[in-house]
């Protein structure tokens, strides 16, 4: 990809359908936006800025998106709720033929059944898209927050 413009706008692109994918629970487009070879890690900023490995919630290829997703639908007993991502544009870090690095600010907004929305998670996200012939691809998606803690637990894709 060397149109810098053009990378910028399908990048913002890939993140506005990636996030109306999770807002709108729709798990098995979730899935989609992951190359089969793929890294999705959610990750405490303290961690990821000492170096350390331990992530909240760390996937390391499709087939353990798609059990995610399944267990989402399925498995996972939870109060319902609704996300809603607010995302920055992407800023490219660097492109390399057809992989591009980039970092994107977010914030997730969280609605639980009567009651008042709450700010669920702010942070970046950090990622590696493949250029494929279906369109832009993460090979990985890490998800730095900025908090220490999380409220609850971690259901749904950030």
């Amino acid at each position: 990809m060397n149109d810098p413009l053009q990378a910028l706008l399908q990048l913002a692109q890939l993140n506005a359908d990636y996030t109306a994918a999770i807002d709108a629970q729709d798990w098995e487009r979730w899935i989609d936006f992951f190359v089969d070879d793929c890294t999705y890690k959610v990750q405490p900023r303290e961690n990821h800025e000492r170096g350390f490995p331990l992530c909240t919630l760390a996937l390391i290829s499709k087939g353990m998106l798609r059990d995610r997703a399944y267990g989402i639908k399925e498995t996972l007993f939870h109060d319902p709720y609704y996300q809603r991502h607010v995302v920055s544009l992407p800023r490219i870090l660097r492109v390399d033929g057809d992989l591009i690095e980039a970092e994107t600010n977010y914030a997730v907004f969280r609605t639980k059944l009567s009651q008042e929305t709450t700010v669920f998670n702010v942070g970046r996200y950090l990622d590696r898209v493949r250029v494929t012939p279906e369109g832009l691809k993460f090979e990985a998606r890490v998800c730095v927050y900025d908090t220490e803690m999380i409220p609850n637990s971690l259901i749904y894709p950030i």
